[in-house]
């Protein structure tokens, strides 16, 4: 007589009986009815191995991806249909803790009570219930709001290496969001490192946006079966605040390649045929049916801000080239900028929005923006000249270009909240209003009497006048210490 069988009389409901263990692949045998794609199987001591169905081999076998370790689990041992698919925990409890893939708490605090179980498969919302209505979504940083604005319900990408400010800026949205929208945030970790994890846990308790925001990770450690999990868990927790809570949702993902690297790796521990550069074929269909599900409904939004790799640079990947497809926004953080101390280090030039159109935003809104990327980029233009040659061979009509970008850069820079006990400045939170208003006036040259670092980390345009008290205004006819510097700076 079979483990199987034995457990069967026991009276457990359908047991099956492990027959191959192939890496992270575990093949297993149901005398009775085979378990459902996606259903979730226990098998080892303590049924501690988690293990989720993803292919039907025939009338009595099933081939499943383990979501854990596979240590200790051999051939023969008995595997529980638990006759449900993965799950992730909902509800108000869920809030300010940190959770993995299986909705265990990882935060070192106990398990939360009064929370309720869903399916982390969903599909998208139907047409019907989606919102058909392109609206802004503000974050309160003048760069974003001006340049490259947000979808409310839409999908940007955040292109950065370490040390740009990726994590500075993430947090911040999500202080914004909480604070002033009455939002919900939700940080998902795919194939995130652990020390990162424990960071950025650490810094959002220190700038007290913990209690507002929900944090789940699947770390790099893990088996890709869990990677490739987590997103659609996260997706979940998102989904009951859009709908049942009828709040707008903020959700960060950092890595979005991270889950296609996972689907990859699923795939050929499955056996299938890779597609090209070694994707799996079935890639398009896997983003999409996470990216489809972040959506602008009738009771509420949940807006995406995806941290992107793209591998070696090159924009043609296919990973690249499915991701792009479905953001509304691209975020690029430059190196240099925060080298300069302009923060956020967001490059205006490389950054775009598909809401800049003046159905959307509107005709002054997208002159604004139109001509703010026109003077800065006759500035990148004329850098080459100003560093060989300075700024005195420049015409009259090109030096105005000049300040005017100059004093632009600055204005685009804005104090934190989350960064007030780094840098000592009061954070700064800018309506749209005031942003579009501050850049209108630098490009009418309303303030090119004033040095450019009283417009340096300022809220609304209108505290650059009170800042010059404590700069020294150059004489008439005079250069500052700025544009003196100009050669230095820009060689």
């Amino acid at each position: 007589m079979t483990k199987c069988q034995v457990a069967t009389q026991a009276g457990t409901t359908n047991v099956g009986e492990v027959v191959s263990i192939r890496g992270s692949v575990v093949d297993v045998r149901f005398e009775g009815g085979l378990p459902a794609i996606h259903t979730l199987l226990r098998a080892g001591a303590g049924d501690r191995v988690a293990i989720e169905v993803l292919a039907q081999l025939d009338a009595r076998h099933v081939r499943g991806i383990a979501l854990t370790p596979t240590q200790g689990l051999a051939r023969g041992m008995p595997a529980q249909d638990t006759g449900r698919p993965l799950q992730a925990p909902v509800g108000k409890a869920i809030l300010s803790r940190m959770f993995d893939v299986f909705g265990n708490a990882i935060d070192r605090e106990p398990a939360p009570s009064g929370v309720a179980w869903r399916s982390v498969h969903h599909q998208p919302p139907p047409l019907v219930r989606r919102s058909t209505k392109s609206e802004v979504f503000e974050t309160g940083i003048k760069a974003i709001d001006v340049l490259t604005p947000l979808e409310r319900g839409g999908k940007a990408g955040l292109f950065g290496g370490a040390g740009v400010g990726k994590t500075v800026l993430l947090t911040e949205m999500i202080h914004n969001m909480i604070g002033h929208q009455e939002g919900v945030s939700i940080f998902c970790g795919i194939g995130e490192r652990s020390r990162e994890g424990e960071e950025l846990y650490r810094e959002m308790k220190a700038a007290g946006v913990l209690p507002h925001m929900v944090m789940i990770f699947a770390q790099m450690n893990e088996p890709p079966g869990a990677r490739f999990r987590v997103g659609h868990a996260a997706l979940t927790m998102a989904e009951y605040f859009r709908d049942d809570e009828r709040r707008d949702v903020l959700l960060l993902i950092d890595n979005i390649f991270r889950f296609i690297q996972a689907g990859s790796e699923v795939s050929g521990l499955m056996g299938q045929m890779p597609s090209r550069l070694g994707y799996q074929p079935t890639m398009g269909t896997e983003l999409a049916a996470l990216e489809e599900r972040i959506a602008n409904t009738d009771s509420g939004a949940i807006t995406a801000i995806q941290a992107v790799y793209v591998p070696a640079d090159d924009f043609t990947d296919p990973a690249a080239v499915h991701t792009f497809s479905h953001l509304s926004a691209s975020i690029v953080l430059s190196r240099k900028r925060a080298s300069e101390g302009l923060f956020p280090a967001i490059d205006p030039l490389q950054s775009n929005s598909k809401m800049v159109t003046t159905g959307i935003v509107g005709e002054r809104h997208y002159t604004l923006a139109q001509a703010i990327r026109r003077t800065l980029a006759q500035y990148a233009e004329l850098k080459d000249i100003i560093a060989m040659l300075g700024l005195e061979q420049l015409s009259p009509e090109d030096r105005k270009v000049v300040a005017r970008a100059r004093r632009l850069e600055r204005f685009l820079t804005q104090p934190f909240f989350t960064t007030e006990q780094f840098t000592g400045l009061a954070g700064k939170l800018v309506s749209l209003n005031d942003a579009l208003d501050g850049c209108e006036r630098i490009l009418a040259d309303e303030f090119k009497d004033l040095p450019e670092n009283a417009l340096y980390m300022i809220g609304a345009v209108d505290e650059a006048t009170a800042k010059t008290k404590g700069i020294a205004r150059p004489e008439p006819g005079q250069q500052s210490a700025q544009e003196a510097a100009y050669a230095v700076d820009d060689a």
